[in-house]
């Protein structure tokens, strides 16, 4: 069995490659998902299921963002609890702003399985990439 480090690098992995169905087996059926406080897909906190993080969060990045982009710079092993520090990138569809800010994810697992995400990043950045007037 893959260590912690390993199944979130691997997380990660999958999601760059587009490889959704790779990113959601690696998530418990019950997963507890959180964006950030004020962050534009915090309206559905918490997540509860691989779907709802699907429909709430990972359709509306492919839909709003072009060549959105998470990019871990460093994964920290602290057991069943795994931090990822690292960039977001992409280019807002409407606006046609870019979006370059950081993230820290705190990944929570059990027996190798991810159960709980909480992200936190630059709100304030995010929806300034959004914003669509001048």
């Amino acid at each position: 069995m893959p260590n912690n480090v390993e199944v979130i690098r691997g997380t990660y992995d999958a999601f760059t490659a587009g490889d959704v169905e790779a990113v959601l087996a690696a998530m418990a059926a019950d997963i507890v998902w959180n964006e950030a406080e004020n962050f534009p897909y915090a309206d559905g906190n918490p997540y509860i299921g691989p779907e709802a993080i699907v429909e709430g969060v990972f359709s509306r990045l492919a839909s709003e963002w072009i060549d959105f982009r998470v990019a871990p710079k460093e994964i920290l092993d602290a057991g069943d609890t795994v931090v990822a520090l690292g960039r977001y990138t992409a280019r807002h569809g409407a606006s046609g702003r870019p979006l370059d800010v950081p993230f820290v994810h705190v990944w929570r697992l059990e027996d190798g399985v991810i159960r709980r995400f909480q992200q936190y990043t630059d709100t304030a950045g995010t929806l300034a990439a959004m914003e669509t007037r001048d």
